[in-house]
Protein backbone atom coordinates (compact mmCIF):
# COMPACT_ATOMS: atom_id res chain seq x y z
CA UNK A 1 0.00 0.00 0.00
CA UNK A 2 1.73 3.11 -1.26
CA UNK A 3 2.19 6.20 1.22
CA UNK A 4 -0.76 8.09 -0.63
CA UNK A 5 -3.34 5.66 -0.06
CA UNK A 6 -3.05 5.75 3.29
CA UNK A 7 -6.84 7.50 4.90
CA UNK A 8 -6.47 11.29 5.82
CA UNK A 9 -5.41 11.58 9.64
CA UNK A 10 -8.87 11.88 10.94
CA UNK A 11 -10.24 8.80 8.88
CA UNK A 12 -7.31 6.43 10.45
CA UNK A 13 -7.83 3.60 13.32
CA UNK A 14 -7.49 4.16 16.71
CA UNK A 15 -4.36 4.01 18.39
CA UNK A 16 -3.53 0.55 19.94
CA UNK A 17 -3.69 2.01 23.69
CA UNK A 18 -6.84 3.90 22.81
CA UNK A 19 -8.46 0.33 21.39
CA UNK A 20 -7.46 -1.73 24.65
CA UNK A 21 -8.88 1.38 26.54
CA UNK A 22 -12.18 1.05 25.15
CA UNK A 23 -12.18 -2.34 25.93
CA UNK A 24 -11.27 -1.68 29.70
CA UNK A 25 -13.74 1.38 29.65
CA UNK A 26 -16.52 -1.83 29.45
CA UNK A 27 -15.58 -3.37 32.43
CA UNK A 28 -16.86 -0.51 34.46
CA UNK A 29 -14.77 -1.21 37.33
CA UNK A 30 -12.67 1.54 39.04
CA UNK A 31 -9.50 0.22 38.49
CA UNK A 32 -10.73 -0.71 34.89
CA UNK A 33 -11.19 3.47 34.96
CA UNK A 34 -7.63 4.47 36.05
CA UNK A 35 -5.92 2.28 33.83
CA UNK A 36 -8.19 3.45 30.58
CA UNK A 37 -7.81 7.26 31.67
CA UNK A 38 -3.62 5.88 31.92
CA UNK A 39 -4.25 4.36 28.23
CA UNK A 40 -5.67 7.54 26.55
CA UNK A 41 -3.05 9.25 28.18
CA UNK A 42 -0.26 7.44 26.72
CA UNK A 43 -2.18 7.33 23.15
CA UNK A 44 -2.30 10.66 22.99
CA UNK A 45 1.66 11.24 24.14
CA UNK A 46 2.53 8.75 21.41
CA UNK A 47 0.64 10.58 19.21
CA UNK A 48 2.09 14.06 20.45
CA UNK A 49 5.65 12.77 19.95
CA UNK A 50 5.33 11.61 16.38
CA UNK A 51 4.04 14.84 15.36
CA UNK A 52 6.97 16.64 17.61
CA UNK A 53 9.67 14.04 15.58
CA UNK A 54 8.01 15.25 12.21
CA UNK A 55 8.17 18.76 12.59
CA UNK A 56 10.98 19.31 14.38
CA UNK A 57 13.84 20.02 11.53
CA UNK A 58 16.84 18.25 11.50
CA UNK A 59 19.11 18.23 8.63
CA UNK A 60 22.37 16.79 10.24
CA UNK A 61 20.88 13.72 11.30
CA UNK A 62 18.35 13.08 8.06
CA UNK A 63 20.56 11.14 5.59
CA UNK A 64 22.20 8.99 8.73
CA UNK A 65 19.05 8.35 9.88
CA UNK A 66 17.39 7.01 6.95
CA UNK A 67 20.41 5.10 5.97
CA UNK A 68 20.70 3.59 9.22
CA UNK A 69 16.89 2.44 8.83
CA UNK A 70 17.54 0.88 5.38
CA UNK A 71 20.43 -0.65 6.82
CA UNK A 72 18.11 -2.80 9.47
CA UNK A 73 15.76 -4.00 6.58
CA UNK A 74 15.24 -7.50 6.87
CA UNK A 75 17.67 -7.53 9.69
CA UNK A 76 20.62 -7.36 7.25
CA UNK A 77 22.56 -4.92 9.46
CA UNK A 78 22.34 -7.44 12.49
CA UNK A 79 22.86 -10.81 10.14
CA UNK A 80 26.19 -8.85 9.08
CA UNK A 81 27.22 -8.40 12.64
CA UNK A 82 26.78 -11.91 13.34
CA UNK A 83 28.45 -13.55 10.45
CA UNK A 84 31.75 -10.80 12.07
CA UNK A 85 31.19 -12.53 15.39
CA UNK A 86 31.23 -15.86 13.71
CA UNK A 87 34.36 -15.17 11.69
CA UNK A 88 36.72 -13.49 13.76
CA UNK A 89 34.95 -14.07 17.34
CA UNK A 90 36.58 -17.20 17.86
CA UNK A 91 34.44 -19.46 19.64
CA UNK A 92 32.49 -17.37 21.80
CA UNK A 93 32.04 -14.94 18.90
CA UNK A 94 30.41 -18.08 17.11
CA UNK A 95 27.72 -18.62 19.74
CA UNK A 96 27.09 -15.17 20.33
CA UNK A 97 26.54 -15.16 16.31
CA UNK A 98 23.68 -18.29 16.57
CA UNK A 99 21.82 -16.72 19.60
CA UNK A 100 21.70 -13.61 18.02
CA UNK A 101 20.48 -15.03 14.90
CA UNK A 102 18.01 -16.96 16.65
CA UNK A 103 17.16 -14.60 19.15
CA UNK A 104 16.24 -12.21 15.75
CA UNK A 105 14.16 -15.05 14.20
CA UNK A 106 12.25 -15.79 17.09
CA UNK A 107 11.25 -12.15 17.57
CA UNK A 108 10.47 -11.51 14.22
CA UNK A 109 7.99 -14.71 14.32
CA UNK A 110 6.79 -13.33 17.58
CA UNK A 111 5.76 -9.71 16.42
CA UNK A 112 5.16 -10.21 12.62
CA UNK A 113 3.19 -13.65 12.64
CA UNK A 114 1.25 -13.00 16.05
CA UNK A 115 1.35 -9.37 17.56
CA UNK A 116 0.85 -7.67 14.28
CA UNK A 117 -2.35 -9.41 13.46
CA UNK A 118 -3.43 -9.33 17.28
CA UNK A 119 -3.22 -5.86 17.65
CA UNK A 120 -3.45 -4.24 13.91
CA UNK A 121 -2.51 -0.72 13.40
CA UNK A 122 -2.65 1.47 10.59
CA UNK A 123 1.13 3.03 9.47
CA UNK A 124 1.25 6.57 10.28
CA UNK A 125 0.28 9.63 7.56
CA UNK A 126 3.70 11.17 7.47
CA UNK A 127 2.75 13.21 4.57
CA UNK A 128 -0.09 15.11 7.21
CA UNK A 129 2.52 15.23 9.69
CA UNK A 130 4.87 16.99 7.98
CA UNK A 131 7.72 14.52 7.88
CA UNK A 132 9.85 15.80 5.24
CA UNK A 133 10.67 14.04 2.12
CA UNK A 134 14.74 14.09 2.99
CA UNK A 135 13.37 11.62 5.69
CA UNK A 136 11.93 9.11 3.71
CA UNK A 137 12.05 5.52 3.35
CA UNK A 138 10.15 2.84 1.63
CA UNK A 139 6.95 2.33 3.45
CA UNK A 140 6.30 -1.36 4.85
CA UNK A 141 2.84 -2.30 3.82
CA UNK A 142 2.25 -4.52 7.17
CA UNK A 143 0.89 -3.27 9.74
CA UNK A 144 2.52 -0.88 12.05
CA UNK A 145 1.91 -1.99 16.03
CA UNK A 146 4.98 -3.28 17.30
CA UNK A 147 7.84 -2.21 15.39
CA UNK A 148 9.69 -5.21 14.05
CA UNK A 149 13.45 -3.82 13.33
CA UNK A 150 12.85 -2.79 17.07
CA UNK A 151 12.47 -5.96 18.21
CA UNK A 152 15.08 -7.26 16.09
CA UNK A 153 17.63 -5.29 17.24
CA UNK A 154 16.67 -5.65 20.66
CA UNK A 155 16.60 -9.39 20.25
CA UNK A 156 19.97 -9.37 18.84
CA UNK A 157 21.42 -6.95 21.38
CA UNK A 158 19.95 -9.10 23.99
CA UNK A 159 21.09 -12.20 22.93
CA UNK A 160 24.92 -11.50 22.26
CA UNK A 161 25.37 -9.07 25.22
CA UNK A 162 24.63 -12.62 27.41
CA UNK A 163 27.45 -13.94 25.61
CA UNK A 164 29.88 -11.04 25.04
CA UNK A 165 28.91 -8.25 28.12
CA UNK A 166 31.25 -5.95 26.56
CA UNK A 167 29.09 -5.45 23.27
CA UNK A 168 25.60 -5.33 25.30
CA UNK A 169 25.91 -1.62 25.88
CA UNK A 170 27.30 -0.63 22.17
CA UNK A 171 24.81 -2.90 20.43
CA UNK A 172 21.66 -1.91 22.90
CA UNK A 173 22.72 1.55 21.75
CA UNK A 174 22.68 1.04 18.19
CA UNK A 175 19.45 -0.89 18.58
CA UNK A 176 18.01 2.03 19.66
CA UNK A 177 19.05 4.82 17.20
CA UNK A 178 17.76 1.53 14.84
CA UNK A 179 14.29 2.16 16.68
CA UNK A 180 14.37 5.86 16.90
CA UNK A 181 15.22 6.04 13.25
CA UNK A 182 12.11 4.17 12.30
CA UNK A 183 10.11 7.36 13.79
CA UNK A 184 12.31 9.46 12.34
CA UNK A 185 11.88 8.71 9.28
CA UNK A 186 7.93 8.85 9.57
CA UNK A 187 6.61 4.83 9.23
CA UNK A 188 6.10 4.20 12.61
CA UNK A 189 5.14 5.94 16.22
CA UNK A 190 6.78 5.95 18.88
CA UNK A 191 4.55 3.47 20.93
CA UNK A 192 5.41 0.46 18.13
CA UNK A 193 9.22 1.10 18.51
CA UNK A 194 8.83 0.47 22.73
CA UNK A 195 6.67 -2.49 22.24
CA UNK A 196 9.32 -3.67 19.71
CA UNK A 197 11.84 -3.29 22.21
CA UNK A 198 10.47 -4.81 24.71
CA UNK A 199 9.61 -7.81 23.18
CA UNK A 200 13.29 -8.47 21.45
CA UNK A 201 15.14 -7.58 24.55
CA UNK A 202 12.35 -10.01 26.41
CA UNK A 203 12.83 -12.51 23.56
CA UNK A 204 16.93 -12.26 23.14
CA UNK A 205 17.38 -12.81 27.18
CA UNK A 206 14.86 -15.84 26.62
CA UNK A 207 16.60 -17.23 23.75
CA UNK A 208 19.90 -16.82 25.39
CA UNK A 209 19.16 -18.50 28.54
CA UNK A 210 17.67 -21.40 26.44
CA UNK A 211 20.91 -21.86 24.41
CA UNK A 212 22.80 -21.44 27.58
CA UNK A 213 21.05 -24.08 29.45
CA UNK A 214 21.46 -26.82 26.15
CA UNK A 215 24.96 -25.59 26.70
CA UNK A 216 25.46 -27.08 30.12
CA UNK A 217 22.89 -30.33 29.18
CA UNK A 218 25.08 -31.29 26.19
CA UNK A 219 28.56 -29.45 26.18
Amino acid sequence: MSEEALPAPEEREEPVEARIADRVAQRGTPRGDALERVLREASDIDLAVYRAVASTPSPSLDESLRRLSNAANRSMLWLVMAGGLAVFGGRTGRRAAIAGVAAIGVASATVNLGMKSLYPRERPDRTGAGVIEERHVEMPTSTSFPSGHSASGFAFASAVGREIPALAFPLRLLAGAVAYSRVHTGVHYPGDTVAGSLVGGATGQVVGDVLSRLRVRHP
